[in-house]
């Protein structure tokens, strides 16, 4: 397994999109930051003040788990386009152990990286928008959170990518179950409505940045529960195909 590990990073390290993708993650994430704070400090009300300085730094994150998600689809689907799979899978005959070393090498590099973009969009937020008192601890959490969340779409960008092996394919799905249809489903009518919704994807992940939304039946870290379920169907679905199916 040291060898996959060895290879995987090789490999995620050496390909420019993927130096590319988790620098304009960062850069996404930093400069949105700069530019919404800079343009709310002037605001009749004040400068934001605690939390809501906080929450307005990590703005970004809405365009920034587009980018890790990309990155995930990217690890594997790259190398359909390629052909490289083949390659991968007559070195790792096992296909499991090879998608296995390709999930843990693209968790280490993107609970990394997405950890200095969310430390770089708060401490430029609170840098420009300086708010007159701050508590360490919800900066802690909050970047924490951000760095989970941004982790977890790479996943599901990388259970995509399996499951559809087609970059545009899977990039598309991707845009659409992230942003598209969640918004949408926010338009839903009655109760029924408000609970698909409130269960969605993103919908239910960002709660664990963004805190819980009032009358609503899921917490922070249940929120993310049930989208870390939705990226473990799509990562299950994709292992099962990839079993099943000619490189």
């Amino acid at each position: 397994m040291i060898d996959i590990l060895r290879s995987e990073w090789t490999k995620i390290r050496s390909v420019r999109s993927t130096v590319w993708t988790l620098a304009v993650t960062v850069a996404l994430m930093a400069g949105m930051s700069a530019l919404i704070t800079a343009a709310t400090k002037n605001n009749p009300g004040g400068p934001p003040t605690g939390e809501d300085a906080v929450m307005m730094g990590l703005t970004g994150i809405l365009f920034a788990q587009l980018a890790m998600a990309t990155l995930g689809v990217l690890v594997i689907s790259s190398e359909y386009r390629t052909g490289g799979i083949r390659t991968s899978l007559m070195a790792v005959p096992r296909r499991m152990s090879l998608l296995t070393g390709k999930i843990v090498i693209f968790t280490a590099t993107s609970l990394v990286v997405s950890a200095v973009a969310a430390a770089a969009a708060i401490g430029v937020g609170l840098a420009i928008s300086q708010p007159p008192s701050i508590e360490m601890g919800e900066v802690a959490r909050a970047a924490l959170a951000s760095t989970l969340y941004l982790t977890a779409c790479g996943l599901f960008g990388l259970g995509l990518g399996t499951l559809i092996r087609h970059t545009p394919g899977a990039l598309v799905t991707a845009i659409a179950l992230m942003m598209v249809l969640p918004t949408v489903a926010n338009q839903l009518p009655g109760e029924w409505g408000r609970t698909v919704a409130e269960y969605f994807t993103t919908n239910a992940g960002l709660l664990v940045v963004s805190g819980p939304q009032q009358g609503g039946s899921l917490g922070p870290w249940s929120g993310f529960g049930v989208y870390l379920a939705w990226v473990a169907v799509a990562m299950i679905a994709g292992a099962a195909l990839m079993q099943r199916r000619d490189a």
